[in-house]
């Protein structure tokens, strides 16, 4: 999966999609060029009440770990390869308990024949939200005053696989989908089969995949600059470039 996805739906629109319970302060607006380092909304479920609470907060891509000196490494751990994550220490722990969903509307990826490179945007087939799945992290600056609202950092990273189907033409890694039968157990914090879990999240992926479609769209996509609903519509071809591909892939 590269490092780009679309999110053109309202964060409130999310609430009773996935019952959320709280409504994180300063959600992000509409975004047709989300990149790493960039604030989106993402849904949670807290251990800090009996039961979780399931939240809906803002939340920077990139997983910055707790232990972590300064944010920075968090621009190239915006993705995490789900069949390492067990034993990686940079998502190992958020793994166990800091399990999340990125709601979004599809998200973009480059098909490389011979030098050419070319963006698709692959998004659900009946305009629904596609659910990723991610781990998330709190970091604490500890340069920000205990009273300054600022000193908590929520970051995230999505989850890839291997592609399959059809989305393997494109890419040959996708994201971790998560469909509406293990999306409970996935956010569930305290669930003590982690791996079984996992597992199944993965294997349901491809089913999900099955019902995405893809279009070809415009090269100016490549430029983060560039944000609005116009990125995402079908262009018949397009201009032959080189390097317009994010190259932070895992």
């Amino acid at each position: 999966m590269c490092g780009r996805f679309v999110v053109a739906r309202a964060a409130s629109d999310l609430v009773t999609f996935l019952d959320v319970d709280t409504i994180g302060e300063d959600l992000p607006p509409e975004s047709y060029n989300v990149c790493p380092t960039d604030r989106v909304a993402i849904v949670l479920d807290s251990v800090k009440t009996d039961p979780p609470t399931r939240r809906l907060e803002a939340a920077r891509w990139g997983l910055v770990p707790a232990l972590a000196e300064d944010p920075s490494v968090g621009v190239k751990a915006f993705n995490a390869r789900a069949e390492e994550l067990e034993t990686k220490s940079l998502f190992r722990d958020a793994l166990e308990k800091r399990r999340a969903v990125v709601p979004a509307s599809g998200y973009y990826e480059w098909q490389t024949e011979g030098g050419t490179k070319t963006p698709h945007f692959i998004h659900p087939a009946d305009g629904s939200t596609l659910l990723m799945a991610g781990l998330y992290e709190w970091w604490r600056n500890p340069q920000l005053a205990e009273d300054d609202p600022a000193r908590w950092l929520l970051s995230f990273a999505i989850l890839t696989r291997s592609s399959t189907g059809r989305l393997g033409s494109i890419h040959d890694r996708m994201p971790v989908f998560v469909d509406e039968a293990h999306a409970e157990a996935w956010l569930d914090p305290t669930t003590e089969n982690v791996g079984d879990v996992l597992d199944a999240v993965i294997d349901a992926a491809p089913e999900v995949a099955e019902t995405l479609d893809d279009r070809v769209v415009s090269n100016a996509v490549g430029n983060v600059r560039n944000n609005g609903p116009e990125l995402i519509e079908p262009v018949e071809s397009v201009e032959p470039v080189q390097s317009v591909e994010p190259v932070w892939l895992v």
